[in-house]
């Protein structure tokens, strides 16, 4: 796989719609660097079985989730509670909350009360269903739907 030098300063627009592999090896590294523990929170369509989403939590985040019955994250780039759908109105609504074995993951299992999870939009405006919307093919990424 030929990867292009990734950059941390390059622009969300630019990493959502290419098909450049930019994949950000570092990630878990700045999340380690953070003031904030977190665990990694993988999001699943409870009917379809889709992987969806695959964000972090903190304590707060898992106590708002249990509370509302709405997936909430905690933001790693802003730094900040992210209560999915709030402004998009893209809600996950939480069908039943997993721990893996070690508790040191958590797996939401989720119906969609939008029309997608993903905060990106296809070529038409439209919320994508996930944010598993590109495949690798050869040195490149292929969109697929």
């Amino acid at each position: 796989m030929n990867r292009k030098n990734y950059s941390g300063d390059v622009t969300g627009a630019v990493l959502e719609n290419n098909t450049d592999i930019l994949i950000d090896f570092d990630k878990l590294a700045k999340i380690g660097q953070s003031q904030e523990p977190v665990v990694p929170v993988v999001v699943q369509d409870a009917v379809s079985k889709e992987v969806l989403i695959l964000a972090y939590a903190n304590e707060k985040a898992l106590r708002h989730t249990l509370a509302c019955g709405i997936a909430t994250f905690w933001s790693t780039s802003r730094h900040e509670l992210w209560i999915k759908g709030k402004t998009s109105g893209d809600e996950l609504q939480i069908v039943e909350v997993r721990v893996n074995c070690e508790q040191n993951s958590l797996l939401y299992l989720v119906t969609m009360k939008g029309k997608g999870s993903c905060h990106v939009k296809d070529a038409a405006g439209q919320t994508r269903f996930g944010c598993y919307y590109r495949r690798i093919k050869g040195d490149h990424l292929e969109f697929y739907s």
